[in-house]
Order: C-alpha cells, then structure tokens, then sequence
C-alpha cells in the first residue's frame, strides 16, 4: 500500500538509519533516565541460579551499569517459531518479511506500520537488551541491529493469526548504541496454550543487513518470570485466556524451555497499574 510522502515511516531504511542517527543521544539520554529510575538490573553475564529462580517465582532488581568485565556464556539458539516474519515463511499465501517494510526500524512496537492501523493493547513493557561479545570480556556490541517479535496479549501473532494477518504490530528492530543497549516499548506478552509466555528475537550484524533471515547471526528466546505474569493475567483486562493457559504449563513441559532458562530470563521491576520495566544481557560470539 502507498502511503504519503510526508509519512515519516514510508521513507525505506535508509532514511529510518538517518533518523536514528540523530536521534541517538536522545535515546541513550531518555533510557539512562529510565534505568536509573527503576533501578533495573541487567542479568548477569552467563546467568545464574537465582536468575532462573526469578523465572519460576521472583521478581528481581538491581543496578544497570555501563561496562561489563569477565566471561559470559552465549545465549542458546532457539527456534524462530512459525511466526518470524522475517521472510523465511509464508502467511496465508504470500511471503510474511516485516523486515522489508518501512518503518521497521523503531522502538514502540505496538502499533502496526506501512499502512496497516492496529494498536497492541496490554500493560506496557519496556524491555532493555544489551548485547555483548563472549569474546572479548563481554563487551558492548555497537551498531548490531535486534529484530523483536511476540504474540498480543490475547496470544495472537501479528500478519499470521486470525483476525491480525493485515497487522504488523509487536515486531520492530533497534540499532545497538556504543553500550550495546536498545530499548523497545511493547507490551507483556500473553501466553497462548503450550508455551510459557516468551519473546522471540534474531541478531543481525548491522540494520542494513537485517533484512532477511539469511544473514541473521543468532536466533534466541526470552523468558519472563512466572509470578509476574499470573500477576498481569489476573489483574489487566484482555489477558483472561492466559490465566488457564499458564496454568497447564510450566518451564519444565516447555518444549523450549525445558532445558533452563538462566541465561534467557529477563529481570522485570513494576506493576500492572503502571506497567513493567525489564532487562536482559545476549551474549554472542563474534
């Protein structure tokens, strides 16, 4: 669909870079004012225990900081799902690549872009990555680019699932900063039946190159601690299947999961009424 001149997301991606570029102070400026405002911790490099006990139970918090010194242990390959748009599948009937759309290069996901006009409802989210190299001490990976992409609070994915295949919502892609940090603005994710609620994600080496699945570096999975979301399901309006769907399934019968999820948790500090911050550390190799 052709949209205006005007519209700043029908530009391509490389007026999305430009953008970006001058936006860059104003992003690490607002979100060095959002982690010290929540006080938001960063899972550890290589995980931990208490960090998957924080998946079956607790809610953590603590401290971001801007450097990161020893080893870490690379986050596990997962599997993209059936739902990627990323352009290695289709949906009903043509190729589903929201990479290739304009505008994809954001940090609030909730709304749909080029053209399509749906809104995510569900108590807001605001997820901090910070991307490392294992191989050098985890250090901050600047300039990679992080494809985001989760199901809606009633369980649905975006361009696949009935009712939202004209949709493009909860899939955007940020631009790590010289911290190796991005942010997105999204919701808490419902959880649909036979998965603990997650969010998928791929690492590509540049925005320029996030254009298809072909060039992706590392394809994972973020997990969510289990109280806050029985929390957010039994209290937010729109969540209500999620209630008995997390109640049939556990870390433990996932079939993703089931293996642990220490290096895969993020930490998440908030409340329904005025929506979560989290936070997480993707170890790479490069």
């Amino acid at each position: 669909m052709t949209t205006q001149a005007q519209d700043p997301h029908d530009q391509g991606l490389s007026a999305d870079l430009a953008r970006m570029q001058v936006q860059g102070l104003q992003r690490r400026q607002a979100l060095a004012w959002l982690l010290g405002a929540s006080g938001l911790s960063l899972i550890g490099c290589g995980g931990s225990d208490s960090s998957e006990a924080a998946a079956s139970g607790g809610t953590t918090s603590g401290t971001v900081t801007g450097t990161t010194t020893g080893s870490c242990s690379q986050i596990p390959t997962e599997t993209a799902g059936p739902y990627p748009g990323d352009g290695s599948n289709n949906a009903n009937g043509s190729l589903a690549n929201a990479l290739a759309l304009s505008g994809i290069v954001r940090s609030d996901i909730r709304a749909s872009i080029a053209g399509a006009s749906g809104v995510a409802g569900g108590v807001p989210l605001t997820l901090t990555l910070r991307l490392v190299n294992s191989n050098a001490g985890c250090a901050g990976l600047a300039g990679y680019a992080i494809y985001l992409w989760h199901c809606d609070r009633e369980g649905r994915y975006s361009m696949y699932s009935s009712g939202v295949t004209a949709e493009n919502y909860l899939r955007g892609v940020q631009v790590t900063g010289s911290d190796g940090l991005v942010t997105f603005s999204t919701i808490i994710p419902g959880c649909y039946d036979g998965r603990m609620p997650h969010m998928h994600f791929e690492v590509y080496r540049s925005a320029s190159t996030a254009q298809s699945y072909a060039t992706k570096l590392r394809t994972s999975q973020i997990a969510f601690p289990t109280d806050v979301c029985s929390n957010v399901y039994n209290n937010a309006p729109g969540y209500s299947a999620s209630v008995s769907n997390l109640a049939r399934i556990s870390f433990a019968t996932d079939n993703v999961f089931s293996d642990g999820v220490g290096l895969q948790t993020a930490s998440l500090s908030g409340s329904v009424a005025q929506g979560y911050s989290g936070a997480m550390t993707v170890a790479i190799s490069v």
